[in-house]
């Protein structure tokens, strides 16, 4: 059996990961108080589901103590089903605080947590420390600056089969709109020179042969893509063996178009051609301000 369990804020874009699973042939729950996890997985394994999914989050955390008590429990419950051979993976989703008040403004809805005693900052930042234990588990999604249909493509690489230990995950972004929420490394290329400033590569992407061949030739961005190589892989086997199942290193420049998605694209292909060893599964690449990406 594989069990995908989507937690994460609300607000961040969970129905629409259910959906997504739904869609694909997952077989559902929402909104399942965490304690009930073992027997449920139980009785479905017994029933010959295979794929199953579950949104386990802060929602239920505010109904009793034991619920609460349950959250908190969710880690070594995960620990137990994958003992037993369920393919487990945690999916968290998360976005800025002021997306997600934005996102509750526009759909008028009151936030779960909601017990008429505070604001809604002040429940977010709650509701992130309920589920604090579990973002060292999950493969970490930043929503903030998502469409739905990227959010999409992105669950469909999360679920695809053959992940062994560790998922390295390359994302490019723009530092005008903020560092990513679910960067573990973060890598500023800015002091490079910037292709946006020749007429002729600005309407253009760093995955083009003409942004790739301005920087191939530039001296600093083939030192800087040497240094920030031998990092990462100098740390990645400290990652693994503390139980990541996911990294995700992000690289920023200006606005996202050019320098950051040259290296994303260049370090993505060269620890995919490590061919990983016993450390990393699969190397994924993702760009947050390329809307086709």
């Amino acid at each position: 059996m594989q069990l995908v369990v989507v937690t994460g804020l609300s607000g961040s874009g969970k129905s629409v990961a259910l959906a997504v699973l739904e869609d694909v042939g997952y077989y559902c729950v929402d909104n399942l108080p965490a304690a009930l996890l073992p027997e449920l997985v139980a009785t479905l394994r017994e029933a010959g589901r295979d794929k199953v999914a579950v949104a386990v989050d802060a929602r239920t955390a505010a109904v009793t103590d034991s619920v609460r008590r349950g959250l908190a429990d969710l880690p070594q419950y995960l620990s137990n089903l994958s003992f037993y051979g369920i393919d487990v993976r945690v999916l968290f989703l998360d976005a800025k605080t002021e997306t997600l008040i934005k996102r509750f403004s526009e759909t008028r809805r009151r936030h779960p947590l909601d017990d008429g005693t505070a604001t809604i900052p002040e429940y977010i930042n709650h509701e992130r420390e309920l589920l604090a234990d579990l973002q060292p588990l999950a493969h970490h999604v930043d929503t903030s600056d998502l469409r739905p249909n990227t959010l999409r493509d992105w669950l469909k690489d999360f679920l695809r089969p053959g992940r062994a230990d560790l998922t390295l995950v390359f994302t490019s972004f723009g530092f005008k709109n903020g560092i990513p929420l679910d960067a573990d490394l973060v890598f500023d290329v800015r002091p490079l020179p910037n292709p946006f400033y020749d007429p002729q590569l600005r309407p253009l992407t760093g995955r083009d042969a003409p942004v790739v061949a301005f920087l191939d030739a530039t001296p600093a961005a083939q030192d800087m893509l040497a240094d920030i190589e031998t990092l990462v892989a100098k740390w990645l086997p400290a990652y693994a063996r503390d139980n990541r199942h996911y990294l995700t290193v992000a690289i920023g420049c200006t606005g996202g178009q050019h320098r950051s998605v040259y290296f994303a694209e260049h370090l993505a292909t060269r620890f995919g051609a490590r061919g990983g060893g016993a450390t990393i599964a699969e190397v994924l690449v993702r760009h947050r301000e390329i809307r086709s990406a």
